[in-house]
C-alpha cells in the first residue's frame, strides 16, 4: 500500500465509525526514492518549538506512529469527534498475536502496483524509520520470520484438511429415505 493512499481511506474509514487495525505497517510503500524522502524527513526533523523543543512537535520513528501520525493530519483531532476517530485506530508493526490469526484485508485504491507506474522509485516505510532512527526493526523482522512459517505450517495442514473433506463428501452414500427427509429439510 502507498501511505498517503492508506491514510486518507483509513482516515475517512474512522471518522464514519469503522475500527481499524493495521498491522505489517513497516511494509507500507511511500513513492519516491529513499533519498529523497529522508531528506524530506529531515526536513520534518528540524521544525521544533524555539523555546522549549521537549514541549512541541514530536517526531516519531516507528513505522506504526509514522502511519498513525500521517492519519492523524487528515482527521479533526482537535474535535471530540476527530479524538473519537483516532481512538478507534490501531497500528503495529509485524502482526501481533491475536491479528496473525484474524481475517486481513488489503484496499486495492492504495496498492502501489495499481497505482505506481512500474519505472517510478519508491520506498518501504520500515526502511525509511531504520535511517532515522527506528531501532526495533531487526527484532521485528525475526519476528514476522518467525510467523510466516507458522502460517506455512498451518495454512498446509488447513488445505489437506479441506481436501480430505471434499474426497469423503464425494464418497458419501446417503440412502433414499433419507435424501427425502434432508430434501423435505431444504437440504437438497
Amino acid at each position: 500500500h502507498l501511505l498517503g493512499r492508506l491514510a486518507s481511506v483509513l482516515a475517512k474509514e474512522l471518522l464514519n465509525g469503522q475500527h481499524v487495525v493495521c498491522v505489517r505497517t513497516e511494509d507500507i510503500n511511500i513513492s519516491g526514492s529513499l533519498y529523497r524522502n529522508k531528506l524530506k524527513y529531515a526536513a520534518f526533523r528540524r521544525k521544533k518549538m524555539n523555546s522549549n523543543p521537549r514541549r512541541g512537535l514530536y517526531h516519531y520513528r516507528s513505522p506504526a506512529k509514522i502511519l498513525w501520525r500521517t492519519i492523524r493530519g487528515m482527521v479533526p483531532h482537535k474535535t471530540a469527534r476527530g479524538a473519537a476517530a483516532l481512538d478507534r485506530l490501531k497500528s503495529y508493526e509485524g502482526m501481533p498475536h491475536p491479528y496473525d490469526r484474524k481475517k486481513k484485508m488489503v484496499i486495492p485504491a492504495c496498492l502501489k502496483v495499481l497505482r505506481l507506474r512500474p519505472e517510478r522509485k519508491f520506498c518501504r516505510l520500515g526502511d525509511l524509520s531504520k535511517e532515522v532512527g527506528w531501532k526495533q526493526s531487526d527484532v521485528v523482522d525475526r519476528l514476522e520470520t518467525q510467523r510466516k512459517v507458522k502460517c506455512e505450517a498451518f495454512h498446509k495442514k488447513k488445505t489437506a484438511a479441506k481436501k480430505e473433506w471434499g474426497e469423503a463428501m464425494k464418497k458419501a452414500k446417503v440412502s433414499a429415505d433419507d435424501q427425502k427427509i434432508l430434501e423435505a429439510a431444504g437440504y437438497a
